[in-house]
Formats: C-alpha cells, sequence, structure tokens
C-alpha cells in the first residue's frame, strides 16, 4: 500500500469528519512516525478546510510533530518535581548516550528525545516516558536499562547466554 493510500484508507476509516480531525492526525502521526506535508494536504482537502487550520492545530498540540521522529519517543520530565529530583541529569545523560540533544532524532533513527514540562505524576519524579511508557524514580543509573529495553540486540548477543557459538556447515 503507498503512503498516499495508507491515508487515504485513515481518512475514510474516521469518516471524513472535522470533528475526527486530531484522531485523525494522531493515526496519521502513527502510522508514520510524524505529519508528512503531503498528507496535510490530503486531509485538508478530504476535510474541505483550509491547510492553515490544520497546521494551525498540529502546532498548537505539542503531541504532533512536523519532523520525522525515531521509532521510539523519549520524554523527559523537566517540571518543578521532577527538575528539584535529577531530571536534569537524566536528560544529560539520555542525552550522551544518545548522542543526541534534545528534540532531535538520533542517526539511526532509532530515538527521538524530547523535554516536557510535566507528564502529571510528580510523586514518582524524575518521570521518562518511552513510546508512553512510564519510568518513575527514574535515577542517571537506570537510564542505561530503559534504553536497552528498546534497542535493537546486537547480532552476537542476540543468542541466548549460554548458547553455544553457530557452527560452520561442515563440507562434503
Amino acid at each position: 500500500m503507498t503512503d498516499e493510500q495508507k491515508v487515504e484508507s485513515i481518512i475514510s476509516k474516521h469518516h471524513g469528519l472535522r470533528k475526527n480531525l486530531i484522531a485523525l492526525l494522531l493515526d496519521i502521526q502513527t502510522e508514520f512516525n510524524y505529519l508528512p506535508p503531503e498528507s496535510l494536504r490530503r486531509v485538508a482537502k478530504a476535510l474541505d478546510m483550509p491547510l492553515s487550520e490544520i497546521v494551525g492545530v498540529v502546532t498548537f498540540y505539542r503531541a504532533f510533530s512536523l519532523k520525522p521522529r525515531g521509532k521510539h519517543f523519549v520524554q523527559i520530565c523537566l517540571g518543578t518535581a521532577c527538575h528539584v529530583r535529577g531530571g536534569g541529569r537524566i536528560l544529560e545523560e539520555f542525552e550522551q548516550r544518545l548522542d543526541v540533544r534534545a528534540g532531535e532524532t538520533t542517526k539511526d533513527k532509532q530515538f527521538t528525545v524530547e523535554t516536557v514540562a510535566c507528564l502529571g505524576c510528580c510523586a514518582i519524579g524524575p518521570v521518562v516516558t518511552v513510546d508512553g511508557e512510564y519510568f518513575g524514580h527514574t535515577t542517571v543509573r537506570k537510564v542505561t536499562a530503559i534504553l536497552k529495553k528498546y534497542q535493537k540486540p546486537a547480532k552476537a548477543a542476540s543468542r541466548a547466554v549460554g548458547s553455544p557459538a553457530p557452527q560452520p556447515a561442515a563440507a562434503d
């Protein structure tokens, strides 16, 4: 299915109704990891709305991205409670481990790192989310374990611990 067909399918799923605009845009973003410009033009035409109005919605809500995002979306809370408990140091650790700054995507397109003002769970701060999964009471030491959960396993490391290495086939 082409990208154009995917967008048309999503528009159809939402019956081409203006009241479904945000849900429609969220589905497109889920499909592509961002909102491609052509998809916004197609939505504007299908919903008979000015493109500027759709762009206004997209730029108002922080959940939307006009830039391609990585496969995994990391949010580090820097709200007051998380900040005073080390949120800034946790952000620095993610930036260092991934070799990326907040607001950017890694070169391999695996991770996008962003900061947020509040995730609404101050009691368990500092908080990090990855793809919507919450990690409370995060420390700098926990960053590596969080990332390992989402990183592609290395080919050699994908063997079970203690299992023998594959042997070359015997020649006949």
